[in-house]
């Protein structure tokens, strides 16, 4: 972020913006829009997409905005540029196939949406930021292989607690210490919320109510450790993590020995622990000197040391990886080739045959992170993968769903490229370090 800031600067002095293109006008595409437009004068946002275009327009108008263009084709976009109008259209492929437009960000949390938007873009030759983790746990490193053949950078994003930790995790490691646990601070987990019971608080916050439901169900949790987990290699120590609930995030350090790791890193969270939110990341340096050092400064005896960030910032912080993609071809979090992570649906309450599960933080499931390659062997169902599916037979609550008990809807890009990415990486394992 230090070296963004004057690389946005020094574009923005030669007259020649990083130009982005947004998809999605959300809680956090509003919210990104009004960033971008306000305070990073080195971007624009030259178009925005919504399935309801009044939110796309409502967006810009928040963040001041007055003229916009309505445009329908990629020439009436690459017009609007030309003439310096920001565009509003319901078409994401008219911002995908535009000339002109350096990034495409995906805000949508739409598996579908976002497998369909990051694909065309990356065709076309575009960076693509994603804030979207159903479709980067489900297809992350097919699109990455795309990325890798268009020459451009798929990344998710900064400010989501998986950015912030793989920020972290380089930091950690830049400075001679060895990652070797990292994940999210969470406050609160209760596997059967739902829409109804996070109702209140949604709207008091102007949120989806299934969207604050997979937060506290932990379905969110489990994909964003997935992805935290193929970009490191890093795997859950057992499934669904271990979370152990302390009053800091530093008494991690009492839950973990050295010994743990020999295997590899592990991806975790913590529960109900200050600082209540942020990422952190667990580093490992045995040099007796260094001891000394960090010890000196309050960081413990070592070997392991907690590093963390105590706060997530989504909105503010998306804009620097658009930065970092574009300026210097750097991703915030990718995967590193092969999954090794997965998100799994499991039955939330008894499920009957003929149901059509309703996805991240509904009714029907919850999602939690397993090793990819017992996944895999078993068949069982990616939770972003579920939505739509219909039901073949009765599921008992809280029993995986596989895919031989789901039918899946028709015709979607994200199955196909999930079926791409299985061929494509089978027997290409991926391997965590161990500490040295």
């Amino acid at each position: 972020m230090i070296i963004v800031d004057t690389a946005l600067k020094k574009r923005l002095a030669e007259g020649n913006p990083v130009r982005v293109a947004m998809v999605g006008a959300g809680y956090m595409g509003r919210g990104i829009a009004l960033q971008i437009l306000s305070a990073m004068p080195g971007l624009r946002l030259v178009a925005m997409t919504s399935r309801d275009v009044s939110k796309a327009v409502l967006a810009y108008r928040e963040a001041g905005v007055d003229e916009l263009r309505s445009v329908s084709t990629p020439e009436e976009l690459e017009n609007a540029m030309a003439a310096g109008v920001y565009a509003v259209s319901d078409d994401p492929t008219v911002l995908c196939r535009a000339g002109g437009i350096e990034a495409i960000i995906e805000t949508t949390g739409d598996v579908e949406s976002g497998a369909r938007v990051a694909l065309e873009a990356l065709s076309h030759g575009k960076h693509v930021i994603l804030m979207n983790a159903e479709t980067d746990a489900a297809v992350g490193p097919m699109l990455k292989v795309y990325a890798d053949r268009n020459g451009v950078v798929y990344t998710y994003t900064d400010g989501d607690e998986p950015g912030v930790a793989m920020n972290l995790y380089r930091f950690v490691e830049s400075i001679g210490y060895k990652p070797v646990l990292m994940g999210q601070i969470k406050g609160f987990l209760n596997r059967y919320r739902n829409p109804e019971t996070q109702r209140a608080f949604a709207e008091k916050h102007k949120q989806s109510a299934a969207m604050v439901a997979s937060f506290a169900d932990g379905s969110k949790l489990a994909l964003e450790s997935a992805i935290i987990g193929n970009a490191t290699g890093f795997r859950p120590g057992v499934r669904g993590m271990y979370g152990h609930q302390c009053a800091h995030v530093k008494d991690l350090l009492n839950h973990f020995t050295p010994d743990m790791f020999k295997d590899g890193g592990m991806v975790d969270f913590v529960l109900g622990a200050e600082p209540h939110t942020g990422a952190f990341v667990m580093g490992y340096n045995d040099h007796p000197v260094k001891r000394a050092y960090m010890s000196y400064f309050k960081f413990g005896d070592g070997p392991l040391y907690m590093f963390y960030t105590p706060y997530h910032l989504p909105h503010l912080q998306l804009p620097h990886s658009v930065a970092r993609a574009v300026l210097f071809q750097d991703p915030t979090l990718t995967p590193l080739g092969a999954p090794v992570c997965e998100a799994i649906a499991f039955a939330k309450r008894d499920l009957r045959a003929g149901e059509i599960l309703d996805g991240m933080g509904g009714f029907t499931c919850y999602g939690m992170i397993d090793s990819y390659d017992l996944s895999e062997a078993e068949r069982f169902l990616p939770m972003s993968l579920s939505v739509d599916c219909r039901l073949k037979r009765d599921i008992p609550k809280d029993q995986p769903l596989r895919y031989d008990d789901v039918a899946l809807p028709v015709g979607r890009t994200c199955d196909r490229l999930r079926a791409e990415q299985t061929a494509h990486f089978a027997k290409r394992p991926v391997r965590a370090q161990a500490p040295a």
